[in-house]
């Protein structure tokens, strides 16, 4: 009886928050799915497509992917089916990018550099994208600044500077254990304030 009052409740597993998704569509369960796998993903899309920024913006897209695939498939094993969805979203990346440089390549061998710079479509796409990456990073900052002291400095150690464990242990004073709990609760208290996407996007961009 003591055991089953205090014992941990176990993590669960990769499908049963997949069920509980399909069940209650919360976001929240692919959000952790995902989270588990996040670097591994980006593992696969730099090694199709050879780009670090290319390779982060993938895997916002495939995490985007997964809200709907998750419920239009039965899966029985979580990893090796995320590693054929990035594995495809790749190969289907690079054959689109193959067909607009080829369409590019008839652009400008018809285009004069006026005509080029009179375009209202030239440069759209990477202002658009610069654009919702500043909308992201000021979300960012915005969610740091609600954090307690003790988590803000522990997560900008962490996860902008890049310190270890043992290093912000040397540099705040705290235990191993207070470190770690003041990130867990950092981390859980920013996914709070700007949801799992834009997490996902601050973990690989910062």
């Amino acid at each position: 009886m003591f055991v089953k009052l205090f014992s941990k409740k176990s993590p669960r597993s990769d499908l049963e928050l997949i069920e509980a998704y399909k069940e209650t569509r919360d976001n929240k369960f692919v959000g952790e799915l995902f989270e588990r796998y996040t670097h591994l993903v980006y593992g696969v899309c730099l090694k199709y497509l050879k780009d670090e920024e290319d390779s982060k913006d993938a895997v916002l897209l495939i995490f985007e992917k997964l809200l709907t695939d998750l419920l239009r498939f039965e899966i029985q094993n979580f990893p090796p089916w995320l590693h054929r969805l990035t594995q495809n979203y790749c190969l289907m990346y690079l054959r689109q990018r193959q067909r607009e440089f080829k369409r590019s390549e008839d652009y400008f061998a018809n285009q004069d550099d006026e005509g080029m710079d009179s375009d209202p479509d030239w440069h759209l796409s990477n202002k658009g994208e610069k654009h919702e990456k500043e909308e992201r990073l000021t979300s960012i900052e915005d969610a740091l600044q609600t954090l307690n002291p003790e988590q803000k400095q522990c997560v900008e150690l962490f996860f902008l500077e890049e310190k270890s464990y043992q290093e912000i242990v040397e540099i705040t004073g705290f235990t191993l254990s207070k470190v770690k709990s003041f990130l867990q609760n950092g981390k859980r208290n920013i996914k709070k304030q700007l949801g799992i996407l834009t997490l996902v996007f601050w973990l690989l961009f910062m």
